[in-house]
């Protein structure tokens, strides 16, 4: 197999993935950045035997994760957190997008992957770059590019949020708000947060996912202006999310586990660290799926324009967040 650096017969290769995903799946040991390091490992020394599948089931069991965690929030709770983060959501994009037409347009990047890096960093990452690319028929070397770039920054985040997060002092609210305005993919958000503790994982998750939900709009203003544009996508797995808030609000359902009846556990409870299992395995695929190929093919000004506006977006909302929340 191309650039891997041992060479393994395929059928092993198939069961040492799957028990890895396996591990990832059942040990408690195994947070989202270890998992996200396991996965980079694979793809770097045997490659990803399952690599035809991997974007389909990292979406669908990102989707599901997602709506699992909802059944562990207050609604209340979420739509103050939503409210609080609106104008620093609507500010934030407007200025990301802003900056990452004048950077493409500095480095003379292709016109679509620098509106492709750019939306992705504004909104969510590889959701955002899906639900753009067919609207301005972007190829597939153009979409290559730009997700390299975004997941390749994703996983940067993930390993250095955190730590970054206890060393400023950032309380769970901030930290939760921070992730879900500095870093690009819903995955990396909620492995960052889920890091830091539940409440911030709480927090990030419904701003992310508020975020996330301008997909539609700016979708349809891109569309207006395209020529011979294409179908616009709507995330509708937000829309489950929030179902999940009501439900696991409104409607708890308390059952005794192991026959202990004040365990004050609750079925929602278990969907939820279900969920946060869900996204462990996600950031392990999202690791294999990521090849030295994949960031080779990548090249330098895409790379470039997307750390600078990583580096824009991360210090205005820092600034802001530290000064305001």
């Amino acid at each position: 197999m191309k650039n891997t650096l041992l060479t393994v017969p395929d059928q092993y290769r198939k069961i040492i993935f799957l028990l890895l995903l396996l591990l990832c799946a059942i040990s408690p040991d195994i947070t989202a950045p270890v998992a996200l390091l396991m996965g980079l490992l694979v793809a770097s020394v045997m490659g990803h035997p399952f690599l035809h599948m991997n974007k389909k089931a990292t979406t669908m069991l990102l989707q599901i994760s997602v709506v699992c965690l909802g059944f562990n929030m207050n609604f209340e709770h979420a739509m103050k957190a939503g409210a609080e983060g609106f104008l620093f959501t609507v500010g934030t994009i407007a200025i990301t997008l802003l900056a990452g037409w004048l950077i493409g347009k500095w480095l003379k990047i292709d016109k679509n992957t620098s509106m492709l890096i750019s939306n992705g960093t504004a909104i969510c990452g590889g959701s955002a770059i899906a639900a753009i690319a067919p609207i301005i028929k972007a190829n597939d070397q153009e979409i290559s590019v730009s997700l390299g770039t975004i997941f390749i920054l994703n996983s940067i985040a993930l390993f250095i949020f955190p730590p970054l997060g206890h060393y400023l002092n950032f309380t769970d609210h901030q930290f939760g708000t921070w992730c879900a305005i500095a870093i690009h993919d819903t995955s990396s958000v909620v492995g960052a947060a889920s890091k830091f503790s539940d409440e911030a994982l709480q927090v990030a998750t419904t701003v992310k996912l508020e975020r996330a939900l301008w997909i539609i709009p700016l979708s349809l203003i891109t569309a207006y202006f395209q020529n011979n544009a294409g179908k616009v996508k709507i995330p509708y797995f937000i829309f489950y999310f929030i179902v999940a808030i009501l439900v696991s609000t409104y409607l708890p359902l308390h059952f005794p586990v192991l026959n202990n009846p004040i365990a004050g556990s609750t079925l929602f409870h278990w969907v939820f660290l279900a969920g946060k299992k869900g996204l462990v395995v996600t950031l392990f695929l999202i690791g294999s799926g990521l090849s030295l190929s994949t960031i080779r093919a990548v090249g330098f000004k895409p790379i470039l324009q997307g750390v600078l506006l990583w580096l824009l977006i991360g210090s205005v909302s820092l600034f802001v967040i530290k000064e305001v929340l």
